[in-house]
């Protein structure tokens, strides 16, 4: 802060000058007490900078709505919007969200180093505040073949960047408890430059955690259960509260915050595709479901906002406090969380639900190395015989709206040549991950059970988390016709019924990533959607979403690379055909 603006907010702090604007005739949301209190509050520069009685250039009229401090998501991946950062913005902002620690992950697996700059870059000079954490696992594992590979020495650099908060989800854990090198050097970087380590604690069991923490790793967004969860607040963790469009935590969760443990507790959505922001919300969707559970809603606003704040040492953000920047909502009730009005840094984004002032979108990567990702042959039909020689086979089982899958076995049908036959009937599809980086022709085979499909195919270069092209489908002409119309759009989501293709969203920026604007994107998802009945798809869970994390080999428990079946206990590939 410069000399002046100091001189300046402390003479309207006193009293003695008058602020820029002052709220008045509201109930201000109290984050450190748990309490509502009255009084004007001051707004100087865009910080709040006194609570009492003030006079202002400009006077907001509360009408006796709540002031609440906006909400922070703590943990998200932008590209999973399929939106570029600008877009995910506003689509943000009309959800009371102005902040997000967001993890490049994605983008970064398919073209390293360039892929968090741009992230970076287009995320700046925003009415939004962008943090990000560095991704610590490119690739995720070793059993897979990503687009890029990130060592210590490659993320060092960016610690520099004052949006860069620290190194993001840990999910390699045999790296960390056997010492890898590269991973001792991450989160040594990570520490001596002050900063943050987020976790991924999928299926580790109480020791394990142990380790994670002595790694100084303070936060997991992966439990499951209330009892996971506690053993992570045991620990001193950050207990990060998930509700995305896959994986849906909350409801299974919240029973273990209460009035002791709840400041170690905030919200995250991880991965939520656009048409479900749109409609549900973002971090607002979780205060609602929060409040629905019981959890009283100042309790509720805390994790979603000073929280979340404390937790990343965002110290000027999560509170309508003297000092802290003015980004504040006003609420009608605090039972619908109902958002109307949203303000950044003193000023109006969000009048009545709409943007105040919109603007001209992203900054659109001209690099082929950002727009030519998706490399791979022609494919022909062939490509997917899954050759057996018993009618056992190790099958991915879909659980609904969850991450984690079954690994069960199952009887199978084979033709006389001994080849696999999907059975729609017992909802038995081939299921494919083909390398799309780097030209190396190798193919995945599984069959997985649970999408519901009667007929056609579905494909994306949305496959968590080397983002390899992954398809499903009743029959292998209609996966190759997806595969070759996927490459021939650089990237996306496509569906394929008798041999044409019904509907798509082309994704170029990465193959992850649509340089449309959101209501544009937003509408082509809807043609998805309705599309997937036509498939039979069922229809309690997104099938896209679904697909693109059957292949993320560090959830348990049964996924598909490019490499092959793959048993995330074992750590280790494992054949289709069962003994």
């Amino acid at each position: 802060m410069k000399r002046n603006q100091l001189i300046r907010r402390i003479s309207v702090a006193s009293g003695s000058k008058p602020a820029d604007t002052v709220i008045k005739n509201g109930k201000i949301i109290d984050v450190f007490n748990g309490e509502i209190i009255q009084g004007d509050v001051a707004i100087s520069d865009g910080y709040f900078v006194g609570i009492g009685e003030y006079e202002g250039k400009n006077v907001i009229d509360a009408k006796g709505r709540y002031l609440s401090p906006t909400f922070i998501d703590g943990h998200v991946h932008i590209e999973s919007s399929m939106i570029t950062a600008s877009e995910f913005a506003k689509v943000l902002l009309q959800h009371g969200v102005t902040t997000v620690i967001a993890d490049p992950h994605e983008i970064a697996n398919v073209t390293g180093t360039i892929g968090i700059q741009y992230m970076l870059d287009s995320s700046e000079s925003l009415p939004f505040d962008f943090y990000f954490m560095l991704p610590s696992c490119v690739p995720a594992t070793e059993f897979e073949n990503s687009g890029a590979i990130l060592t210590a020495a490659d993320l060092k650099p960016f610690y520099q960047h004052p949006r860069v908060l620290g190194l993001a989800e840990v999910m390699n854990f045999p790296a960390v408890v056997h010492a890898d090198p590269d991973m001792l050097d991450k989160l040594t970087h990570a520490q001596q430059a002050g900063k943050k380590i987020d976790g991924h604690a999928a299926g580790l069991t109480a020791k394990d955690l142990n380790v994670y923490k002595v790694a100084g790793i303070q936060t997991d967004h992966e439990c499951t259960t209330a009892a996971d969860a506690k053993e992570r607040l045991k620990r001193g963790m950050y207990l990060m509260i998930r509700e995305g469009t896959v994986a849906k935590d909350l409801q299974k969760l919240i029973s273990i915050v209460n009035d002791r443990n709840a400041r170690r507790c905030l919200f995250v959505t991880d991965d939520k595709h656009l048409d479900d922001l749109i409609h549900d919300g973002s971090i607002d969707h979780n205060v609602r479901l929060a409040i629905d559970c019981g959890i009283p809603p100042i309790t509720a606003i805390q994790m979603a906002t000073i929280n979340a704040a404390e937790c990343f040492g965002l110290s000027d953000k999560g509170a309508i406090a003297p000092g802290y920047r003015a980004d504040f909502i006003l609420l009608d009730d605090l039972k619908t969380i109902a958002i109307a009005d949203v303000y950044k840094d003193g000023k109006i984004v969000i009048e009545n639900g709409l943007l105040v002032n919109d603007w001209n979108g992203s900054l659109e990567p001209e690099s082929d190395l950002l727009r030519k990702t998706v490399r791979f042959a022609e494919v022909t039909k062939n490509l997917f015989d899954i050759s057996l020689n018993t009618i056992k086979a190790n099958i991915i089982e879909i659980i609904p709206n969850s991450l984690v899958t079954r690994h069960i076995t199952e009887d199978i049908r084979t033709c006389e040549k001994g080849l696999f036959q999907p059975s729609t009937d017992a909802d038995q599809l081939k299921l494919a991950v083909i390398e799309r980086h780097h030209m190396t022709h190798q193919i995945g085979l599984g069959i997985v059970k649970g999408l519901g499909f009667t007929s056609g195919a579905i494909a994306t270069t949305i496959a968590h988390d080397s983002h390899n092209l992954i398809i499903a489908g009743t029959n292998d002409h209609d996966m190759a016709v997806a595969a070759n119309a996927i490459k021939n759009m650089q990237g996306g989501l496509i569906i394929v019924n008798h041999g044409e293709v019904i509907a798509s969203l082309e994704l170029p920026i990465a193959g992850l990533m649509s340089d449309r604007p959101y209501h544009e994107v937003y509408s082509s998802l809807n043609d998805l959607h309705l599309a997937l009945k036509k498939l039979g798809a069922n229809d309690r869970f997104n099938p896209f979403l679904t697909l693109s994390f059957l292949a993320l080999p560090v959830i348990p428990e049964l996924k598909l690379t490019d490499k092959g079946l793959f048993q995330v206990s074992k750590f280790k590939h494992i054949p289709i055909q069962s003994p």
